[in-house]
């Protein structure tokens, strides 16, 4: 079997690097180990967010919402979106200069982020209550939209690479890598091997660093695997389905309508990192342990604002892995050491959201066309680093995903 371009992971990254390929006129196969979205993409909050924390990141950001928005047009599959809006609320003073800060840098890169008063916040949102509305920032951001259920992008990204020819081999890990020529030509599996004429693509997620390694190129790819885990509550009366995203930045949380109740999630400040050398390819992201007191902790940090979230009946506690690189930003390109490889990773909890532009920008990059900026965010930017650090980078960034208020001196 062979193609243009061979893509291992069959997440939204995945996917999206896929049907891009493909939408360029390039013939693609993609192989995963076990089912489309099975791993951390079916297990994401859904939420797209235009405030980012440098321009590229934003640009990107907004290209995604912005696909979301119109996938039915471009890509010929139906995607309903929650055109919600989104507030970012801080309540100590270091948070609300932070806040602002990043809004008008968010302003110059062409996001709509308007700042907001107490009655508007309280008119919008239900779930979520100022307790001291004299004293907290709300900020309105009104581009930013979920997906309510998470594989329903999975599902479109599928549909629309079926429409364009990607061929989707599941339940097929990839076990080596082949050289010819002193570069990657294709991915070999139990059942088949497969010629790759321009590139190989390792968006295999949690385990991309695994992947790598069969061209002995792990070195090269610098993220750590984090835990991040939300909870949805049973219907309440409380939520109005139709209320924005709610994100707390000084408790790194987040709140969003589900499933007639309430998601919350949030960023907890010792996480669970997992080191690469240790994650067994045996290993799915449905066999990570939970702990609901993690989630717990953190709604009690917002129980005077959002009762709900620690006290509501649980429907539904998940949990994934984030890829965390060491300065917070997507690891995307040409991998060193390894011709013909390329890597889709360092999502650092946003490549479900990002999933659209980056995928599209990494096509162009891989098909001869206009890379949009990627080349910022090659695997070759870092330095090498013992796997110690990188996991302490990686928890670093993970901790302070809505909180950078300190800088790293781990790197």
């Amino acid at each position: 079997m062979r193609a243009d371009i061979v893509v291992i992971g069959a997440g939204a990254l995945g996917l999206s690097t896929a049907l891009h390929c493909a939408l360029a006129g390039r013939s693609v196969a993609v192989v995963e180990r076990d089912t489309a979205g099975s791993q951390a993409s079916g297990r994401a909050a859904g939420l797209f967010k235009s405030v980012q924390a440098d321009e590229l990141r934003t640009r990107l950001a907004r290209r995604s919402i912005a696909k979301a928005v119109s996938f039915g047009d471009w890509a010929g599959a139906e995607l309903e979106v929650a055109r919600s809006g989104s507030f970012l609320v801080a309540r100590t003073q270091k948070h609300r200069d932070f806040v602002l800060a990043e809004a008008a840098h968010s302003r110059a890169w062409g996001a709509d982020v308007r700042q907001a008063t107490a009655a508007d916040l309280a008119e919008r949102v239900s779930c979520y209550r100022s307790s001291r509305p004299d004293q907290e920032l709300a900020v309105w951001c009104p581009e930013d939209i979920y997906i309510e259920e998470p594989m329903s992008l999975v599902r479109a990204y599928l549909t629309a690479c079926q429409r364009c020819g990607v061929e989707v081999l599941e339940s097929e890990p990839v076990v080596s890598l082949p050289f010819s020529g002193g570069r990657v030509t294709g991915v070999e599996t139990p059942a088949r091997s497969i010629g790759a004429a321009v590139a190989v693509v390792d968006a295999a997620g949690a385990w991309v660093r695994q992947v790598a390694g069969l061209a002995g190129a792990a070195g090269r790819v610098a993220v750590a695997p984090v835990r991040h885990q939300l909870l949805i509550t049973e219907p309440s009366a409380e939520v109005d389905p139709a209320e924005p995203i709610t994100r707390v930045v000084d408790a790194a949380v987040y709140l969003r309508p589900a499933r007639g109740g309430l998601m919350f999630g949030g960023f907890e400040a010792t996480p669970l990192p997992v080191d690469p050398r240790e994650l067994q390819p045996s290993l799915r992201t449905g066999d990570l342990p939970l702990d609901l007191g993690v989630l717990r902790d953190l709604a009690g940090q917002v129980a005077e604002e959002a009762p709900l979230a620690g006290s509501g009946r649980v429907a539904e506690h998940r949990g994934g892995l984030f890829t965390m690189s060491p300065d917070g930003r997507f690891v995307v390109g040409p991998v060193p050491d390894a011709p013909g490889l390329w890597v889709a990773t360092g999502c650092n909890g946003s490549g479900f959201s990002s999933s659209p532009a980056i995928g599209e920008a990494l096509a162009a990059w891989i098909t001869g066309g206009d890379p949009a900026g990627l080349t910022e965010l090659s695997p070759g930017r870092f330095p090498a680093m013992t796997e110690e650090l990188l996991i302490k980078n990686g928890a670093w960034q993970y901790a302070h995903y809505y909180d950078p208020v300190a800088e790293p001196d781990q790197i």
